[in-house]
């Protein structure tokens, strides 16, 4: 066996490929971010159904998206192997810094975070991603008078055209696409699927909490300079800004829409 793939083999090696597999994930959730507060835009789901739409059209985007499903099993594999192996050897799970946040209850339950997490991520793709692609949401048209900026929006029947049109007729842009805005509307509209993302979503808090500090440690950033920006990183960003901005749009078709 080579020395690469004894390395990789390796509790150390298992443990790295986990955390850039993580942080790859990490970006993700960024990015991802970004495009669904597009659901926040009082238009009627015109921006997010073109953000849509550009998601699962551009090639490069498409490429990647080949790369995160990878990275989800990759990583959840990986989580389960190490799991498994700390159990029968001794509880240790990523590098971690020795301070006192090594007992912390996120550090204990990663593999029940993990768990969650997983169930979440196929609920989200069969609710969303799987109906997209399946032709299984409603279709809807933009009409958008370029002199007064005023849309009008009707709904259109499968088949009427192609997946996307996009049009200018005498200073009137005319937008055809499948509508997701209406998908995710109508699915929190349900409590329990609403309450459900909140859990999921505080789950992704807490695995994230410890993971992505962990991940880096890892890595072998854990020296005094990195540890504090990683941290704030790993808290503040990671652990309650995207979560709770997540777990926001939900809450805002549920209250609000």
């Amino acid at each position: 066996m080579s020395k690469s793939k004894q390395v990789l083999s390796s509790s150390l090696g298992k443990k790295l490929i986990m955390s850039l597999t993580g942080l790859f994930l990490c970006s993700f959730l960024v990015v991802h971010l970004i495009g669904n507060l597009q659901l926040f835009y009082n238009d009627q789901g015109k921006a997010f159904n073109d953000y849509a739409y550009f998601m699962t059209h551009f090639t490069p985007i498409k490429i990647i998206s080949y790369l995160l499903y990878t990275s989800i099993v990759v990583h959840a594999i990986y989580a389960l192997v190490v799991t498994i192996h700390n159990r029968k050897a001794r509880p240790v799970g990523y590098a971690v810094y020795r301070g006192s946040e090594n007992s912390a209850w996120s550090s204990r339950n990663m593999g029940i975070l993990g768990t969650v997490l997983l169930v979440f991520i196929v609920t989200h793709m069969s609710n969303f991603w799987w109906k997209y692609h399946n032709d299984s949401v409603p279709y809807v048209e933009y009409r958008t008078d370029l002199k007064t900026n005023q849309t009008t929006v009707t709904e259109l029947v499968a088949g009427e055209f192609t997946e996307y049109v996009s049009y200018v007729d005498n200073e009137v842009e005319v937008i055809k696409a499948k509508d997701l805005y209406k998908q995710v509307a109508f699915a929190f509209k349900e409590w329990y699927l609403v309450a459900f993302y909140v859990l999921g979503m505080a789950a992704l808090s807490f695995h994230l909490i410890h993971g992505f500090k962990s991940a880096f440690q890892t890595l072998g950033f854990d020296n005094r300079k990195y540890i504090p920006i990683i941290r704030f990183l790993g808290i503040w960003i990671f652990g309650v800004v995207i979560p709770i901005a997540f777990a926001a749009m939900p809450l805002y078709f549920y209250f609000l829409k």
